[in-house]
This record gives structure tokens, C-alpha cells and sequence, in this order.
């Protein structure tokens, strides 16, 4: 069991998220650390022990809206059709992906570490879980591909969200790759 926080470390670890949510949404996920520290009024030292590493603050930041995305599974879970039930669980990925410059890269990242020092994101183990139980569930009516995992649809949905990002010109863009995923993901 982890040691309960001490008041004062609770207080620099919650002004850390703040700012570094602030950092993100102004600058992308690739502000600056020692900004991020120097804003929450720490030191990078006490940065670096809360968060060993920045996909670690970047799971920090984005727990609540992880929470949302699988409660939203759960909810989806009962929909009548499974896989618009998984379509639309993977729209909402994109679009939490989308909200911050540089997110879809990080979670894109964070998906081919490997290794002894590879951090398996908090984030990541609900997130699989939660989208795979809506894969299984159209899978099992025989609507989707049975070769389809959610690792690669979680990939997938990263790299709309970097192609999207990176043609902010085409505002359609997210929802045409979406929609050419989906088909592919359909059983014969």
C-alpha cells in the first residue's frame, strides 16, 4: 500500500496537473518541464518525483478524462448495435486525442515503448480494457473482424488524431479516416 501523501507534497503534486493541463492546452504536450515546474512554483526536482518521466505527467493530467472515456464504454456496453457501440467509444478516443496539440503523438509514443525502462502508461490499462470489451462484444455478433485488437484500433485512432492535427486546414479529415477505419474493421 502507498504511503499517504504529506500535505505540502500533495499540494505541489496538484499544482504540478494544474499547470502542466494549463501548459498543455496553450502549448501542446511537449511544454516545457522546467516551465511547467517554474509556474507551479517547485523546483524540476520535485517535478521529477512526482513524475518520473513526462508520459507520467501527461497521465497525471488526462486521468479524469480517461475516467470519462471508460465509464463512457461501460455506458456503450448496451447499445443496442456493438459496433456502432464501438464506433462510437472510438470517436470519443479521437476526440480526447484531438483536444491537445501533441497528445495523439505521446499516447503514440507511449504505445512502442518497450523494454525494462518502458513505463506502461496508468492510463493505457483501463483504456484497453474498457475498449476491448466493447471489441469482444461486437465481435461475438459477428460484426467485426475476429483478427482486430484493440492495441492496433487505440493506434489507429492516435494516428487520425496526428493526421488531424497536422491538417488543421481539414476540419473533415478525423471523421473520413475514422469512417475508412470502421469499414475496414467490418466482417465480410
Amino acid at each position: 500500500m502507498a504511503k499517504p501523501m504529506r500535505a505540502d507534497a500533495r499540494r505541489n503534486y496538484e499544482r504540478l496537473v494544474t499547470e502542466a493541463k494549463t501548459a498543455f492546452l496553450e502549448q501542446g504536450t511537449n511544454a516545457s518541464l522546467e516551465d511547467i515546474a517554474r509556474r507551479a512554483r517547485v523546483g524540476i526536482g520535485t517535478l521529477y518525483r512526482h513524475f518520473p518521466c513526462r508520459i507520467a505527467l501527461i497521465d497525471a493530467v488526462y486521468q479524469e478524462e480517461v475516467d470519462k472515456l471508460v465509464a463512457y464504454a461501460a455506458e456503450l456496453g448496451d447499445a443496442d448495435d456493438p459496433f456502432e457501440g464501438l464506433a462510437e467509444w472510438l470517436r470519443a478516443v479521437l476526440r480526447h486525442a484531438s483536444t491537445y496539440r501533441g497528445l495523439a503523438a505521446a499516447l503514440m509514443e507511449s504505445d512502442h515503448a518497450r523494454g525494462a525502462g518502458a513505463t506502461m502508461t496508468a492510463c493505457k490499462v483501463p483504456m484497453r480494457e474498457a475498449g476491448g470489451e466493447l471489441l469482444a462484444r461486437a465481435q461475438q455478433a459477428g460484426l467485426v473482424r475476429e483478427d482486430a485488437n484493440i492495441p492496433d484500433l487505440l493506434q489507429l485512432t492516435h494516428v487520425i488524431g496526428l493526421a488531424a492535427e497536422k491538417t488543421p486546414d481539414d476540419p473533415e479529415i478525423a471523421e473520413r479516416l475514422l469512417t475508412l477505419t470502421l469499414y475496414g474493421l467490418r466482417a465480410n
